[in-house]
């Protein structure tokens, strides 16, 4: 026993593992009094568009980011057939059949002689100290990554869609209102081109109110644009041509904005699959350590060979034919110049990697959660005020409208009045659509309802 303790106490360790991580007890921008249902599984479906519904479904079936991420994962599961195989014997046929001539050294060439044979051997290595087990076990959670890799794929595939989705609905609107201002600018200004026929205003006023229509006409390409890029956007995440993708919208007003709960701080560790492949990836690392760790020690193999072998064919298969050898073999690396010793302090220092890697998406997965949660809330409350913008400018712009086909109110107040309420439509718009975006980003940061299948627990 002294010289396995001397290999014992000169073999490099295997850092511990630890995935503990800090876990507040609740969400600080969670709101406290307002119950809703969690986040289900099929969450673009809260939104209550078919449209958007259809181009998700499509999206999981076809996007092409999503296809690679699943040879990845069907590239890990050939890599756990690999490992595994190092856990069973090797079996090995052979067949044979020569013939040979000698001569003597007077010159006599002796008759041939023939010789065949059939055998079979086997190898074994005993996984006595668990380097191919913990090899397959690294394999197996490489796998569960690359499966969580798949899922994460799809969350975002599906967020980007219905982000797209939303910026088309919202540029529509936006393209609605300045195509509306654009029409009432020009009832201006043909209401001021009478007048200055009949001599009642300038061609300062006109010129002004020209400048107006132009402005607003020049806001229409840049949304059509949008309109455009946003199509194709979808067009790529539903892996198909632009040309072959139909979206037809229909404005913000169109959908639903669900109410989303965030649920409790420790739920999230289970419920993100980027948490979960980097927790698997951080296992698989730690299995690896455990794997090179193991490769230190002595290797135990069992062989044995069998068969039978005759110089003629017809008694090849007589009892008397038949030959066996069987042995037995322990191999220690005596002097390997640090190759292994080395291999078990890079895995090491890969496990330091991924568990920081994971500890980090941890903390993110936190602050995505917040991020959320605030853009939700604060983006409620701005919708609700520039709603109510959007109303009292649309009052003072049809008094100054009504008071200038009277000729009671100058062209500036009206001009004033007119572009108020444009701008404030045109917010508006974009603070629908940035609410929107903001649910979709509470959804994608709580899982978009995820859970994961079966936890993984790593063995020290």
């Amino acid at each position: 026993m002294a010289p396995l303790f001397a290999i014992l106490a000169g073999c490099a360790e295997v850092k511990p593992l630890d995935v503990t991580v800090a876990v507040p007890p609740a969400y600080q921008q969670a709101p406290k009094d307002k119950p809703a249902p969690p986040v289900r599984a099929d969450w673009w479906r809260s939104f209550r568009s078919a449209e958007l519904t259809a181009l998700v479904e499509e999206a999981r079936i076809d996007n092409l980011d999503i296809a690679t991420a699943i040879a990845n994962v069907e590239q890990a599961q050939a890599g756990i057939t690999a490992a595994g195989a190092a856990l069973f014997p090797q079996i090995n046929g052979d067949a044979s059949a020569q013939r040979a001539r000698s001569a003597s050294l007077t010159g006599h060439v002796g008759q041939g002689r023939a010789t065949y044979s059939l055998s079979a051997s086997a190898s074994y290595e005993i996984d006595f100290w668990g380097k191919n087990s913990q090899a397959l076990a690294g394999a197996n959670s490489t796998l569960a990554a690359t499966q969580y890799d798949r899922d994460t794929v799809e969350l975002t595939t599906i967020a980007s869609v219905a982000n797209a989705y939303f910026s088309i609905l919202a540029a529509q609107d936006r393209l609605g209102i300045a195509r509306d201002n654009a029409t009432s600018a020009s009832s201006i200004l043909t209401i001021l081109n009478n007048q200055l026929k009949a001599g009642t205003t300038t061609a300062l006023a006109v010129a002004q109110q020209q400048s107006l229509l132009d402005q607003q006409r020049a806001s229409i390409p840049p949304l059509e644009l949008s309109i455009a890029e946003n199509r194709a956007a979808i067009a790529l995440l539903v892996g198909k041509p632009p040309a072959l993708v139909s979206v037809k919208g229909g404005g913000t007003g169109s959908v639903h904005a669900p109410v989303v709960a965030a649920g409790i701080p420790s739920q999230l560790l289970t419920r993100r699959p980027d948490v979960a492949a980097a927790q698997a990836t951080l296992i698989s690392s730690h299995q690896s350590a455990r794997s090179a760790y193991a490769a230190q020690f002595p290797s135990i193999s069992l062989t044995g060979q069998g068969g039978v072998e005759s110089a003629a064919l017809k008694s090849l298969f007589d009892p008397a034919a038949g030959f066996y050898q069987v042995a037995a073999g322990a191999t220690q690396p005596i002097f390997d110049g640090g190759t292994l010793r080395s291999a078990v302090e890079r895995a090491n220092g890969v496990q330091d990697a991924d568990l920081a890697a994971y500890r980090k998406s941890v903390v993110q997965a936190f602050v995505d959660v917040e991020n959320a949660l605030a853009e939700v809330r604060q983006l409620s409350r701005q919708l609700a005020l520039q709603q109510a913008v959007v109303t009292s400018s649309r009052q003072a712009y049809d008094i100054s409208e009504r008071q200038l086909r009277e000729g009671t109110v100058d062209l500036v107040t009206v001009l004033q009045t007119e572009q108020t309420l444009f701008s404030a439509q045109d917010t508006l718009a974009q603070v629908k659509l940035q609410r929107l975006q903001a649910l979709v980003s509470l959804h994608q940061a709580l899982g978009g309802g995820w859970t994961a299948p079966t936890p993984l627990t790593p063995q020290n």
